[in-house]
């Protein structure tokens, strides 16, 4: 289902056409939730606009199929320093040598050489990381301030701006001002407890997070995908709590048979099992320990990546190694509107995201509510945003994602049941997200609120 079969389309509210403006800290080819909010309002004969990041391969100025128009800017950190720095930045750039690898001798300063008293290693290193981490920060906010500058430009105008994400809110907020226009905040993560900036030192932590409570106090309204993220959210912004707009998946028919995309794309034998792991390639989100199962499981089931992200490489390795036997496949990202044909397609899809941080103890991850609408069964954490799902809907097993074992145990104890039992709980995912996890609901929710916000009905 597309977002021009959105049945919110014939609500009884008269529609009134607005401009809405989504900004994206990304090349938005991939971001199911911006293609739903967007597809959605298109489909019901609004401007839709997507502000993204310019990207090889990918044209600057585009139609999607659904209706709406992505533009994408040039973005670099270069760019974002004040007009005099950053010609001064550009023109070093251009005359400067390329930096060698050999030669410079080791660059650790050996304090020991020069005082004759044991080198304070530990200070040393708590400055360096303290820097790093401001380093950091500082690129962050010069690549936010490079999209801002030029989407200032070339945005349209817009009655209402929807910011996604830590990066995207500072350039909403400045299309906002530009046009007078309520902007909300999309939170879809606690960011100061996530990836790169939860490894932060204290004091850079502590920054941003002031500078976020700023953005999100500035912002007309926060929404975000979870009601663990919203009671964090709240109690930290200091703001009303946040609406909660689950990150769900358009209501899809039940095949009448199975599709079988991986089967036909890979060259498998029809007796294959697919384990599917989808979203993105990084850290702690359990893919490492998804492969350590493959010895452990019997040898007609195979592992199936399909994503984007840093650990492609790596990935790529180890499934070329032999030792993988030939049970490791890496697919590229597709499409948000091809994606539940693909997850259908899997026999189980698992997420064992690792409680790393407070972030990931409570997401709930996309793969999850898509499975749902697929009638996919799940193996997901044993965690606060993802196990109350699964337990009260019976779409899946949960399990200890940090052992190898248990999580093996998992994926066997679904996929070693009888085909009319493995069907029973694919049915109850499926009857779940018809009944409740549907992007069809949540929609009616976000409407509403920009109805709310504008003044006008969406």
């Amino acid at each position: 289902m597309t977002g021009q079969d959105d049945p919110a389309a014939g609500a009884a509210n008269p529609i009134v056409a607005q401009r809405c403006t989504i900004v994206v800290p990304s090349t938005g080819e991939f971001d199911s939730r911006t293609f739903r909010i967007a597809s959605s309002l298109s489909s019901r004969g609004h401007v839709v606009t997507v502000v993204g990041r310019r990207a090889p391969g990918l044209p600057d100025d585009e139609r999607d199929p659904s209706g709406y128009r992505i533009v994408r800017v040039h973005v670099e950190a270069i760019d974002g320093l004040p007009g005099p720095l950053r010609s001064i930045a550009h023109r070093l750039r251009r005359t400067s040598p390329p930096v060698s690898s050999h030669g410079g001798g080791d660059a650790r300063t050996d304090e020991s050489s020069a005082t004759g008293a044991p080198p304070r290693r530990g200070a040393v290193a708590r400055a360096r990381r303290l820097a790093a981490g401001f380093w950091r920060l500082g690129a962050i906010a010069l690549t936010v301030r490079s999209q801002r500058l030029t989407a200032h430009r070339v945005a349209p105008p817009a009655d209402l701006v929807h910011a996604m994400a830590y990066m995207g809110i500072p350039v909403g907020l400045d299309l906002g001002r530009r046009d007078s226009a309520p902007v909300i905040y999309d939170s879809r993560d606690i960011y100061v407890d996530a990836a790169n900036l939860a490894r932060l030192p204290g004091p850079a932590r502590r920054l941003f997070a002031r500078i976020e409570r700023g953005w999100a106090h500035e912002a007309t309204r926060v929404i975000t995908v979870n009601d663990p993220y919203a009671d964090v959210m709240a109690e930290r912004f200091r703001v009303e709590r946040p609406l909660v707009v689950l990150n769900c998946s358009y209501r899809r028919a039940p095949d009448a048979v199975k599709p079988r995309r991986f089967h036909g794309e890979l060259g498998l034998a029809p007796t294959v099992r697919v384990v599917l792991y989808q979203g993105g390639f990084s850290r702690d989100r359990g893919i490492e320990q998804l492969i350590a199962t493959l010895p452990s499981l019997p040898e007609d089931i195979v592992l199936v990546l399909l994503g984007y992200g840093i650990l492609r490489p790596e990935l790529e390795r180890i499934a070329a190694d032999p030792a993988s036997h030939g049970r490791l496949f890496i697919l590229p990202a597709v499409p948000p509107a091809e994606l539940l044909e693909w997850v259908a397609s899997a026999d189980l899809v698992a997420m064992p995201i690792q409680p790393s941080t407070l972030n990931h103890r409570l997401t709930t991850p996309n793969k999850l509510l898509e499975a749902m609408a697929a009638g996919v069964p799940v193996v997901a954490s044993d965690l606060p945003g993802m196990a109350p799902i699964v337990t009260a809907t019976g779409c899946g097993v949960v399990c200890d994602p940090t052992s190898v074992a248990a999580l093996a145990a998992a994926i066997r104890s679904i996929l070693d049941l009888p085909a009319g039992d493995q069907a029973a709980i694919a049915e109850r995912a499926l009857r779940a997200a018809h009944d409740t996890y549907n992007w069809e609901s949540q929609v009616a929710v976000l409407l509403a609120e920009y109805g709310r916000l504008s003044g006008r009905p969406w």
